[in-house]
């Protein structure tokens, strides 16, 4: 199978940060599309046309993940469409080897993994490869700062000697 694992999940979160990506899982679930691998590009490029999905996840008989198809494997395709080649099954477009997290990495490691790549959605699998959701740098990104703020908040009380009374 062509699926990558996100992070080393053998090596200690280095980062002070540990929400996982779990914490997400509403976000990530709403943009979860999937599709057989045999369902046609056409079709593919119609769910494509949500603004608010940028990634299919592509999946066997078994509901396991085999690859994605983004909108740039759409337009790279329709740019040489010829006659019945836009008819083509979702398996002969996608891509095999997906970089994927699960819900128990920590979002900092998620988040250097896709910086590192230039992603901008990854799949969250769980163990036996099916699909729970796709992670948005952005929702990702929201949910960090929003616990950064968080903690800073809690900080300045405890020093300004509010609520601690």
């Amino acid at each position: 199978m062509g699926v990558l694992a996100c992070c080393d999940r053998g090596e200690s979160n280095k980062s002070m940060n540990t929400k996982l990506v779990s914490s997400i899982g509403a976000a990530t679930r709403s943009r979860l599309v999937t599709v057989s691998d045999d369902t046609l590009l056409v079709d593919v490029a119609k769910l494509l046309s949500d603004t608010q999905i940028s990634l299919i996840v592509v999946c066997d008989s078994a509901g396991a993940m085999v690859g994605v198809i983004t909108k740039t494997n759409i337009v790279r395709l329709i740019g040489h469409c010829r006659g019945s080649s836009c008819r083509t099954p979702a398996a002969d477009v996608m891509t095999p080897n997906v970089t994927s997290c699960r819900a128990t990495d920590f979002l900092p490691d998620v988040l250097t993994m896709m910086a590192k790549h230039g992603f901008v959605h990854i799949p969250v699998i769980d163990e036996h490869f099916k699909p729970l959701g796709v992670v948005n740098a952005r929702d990702a990104l929201r949910a960090l700062l929003a616990e950064e703020e968080y903690e800073g908040a809690l900080l300045r009380d405890y020093v300004m000697g509010i609520g601690y009374q």
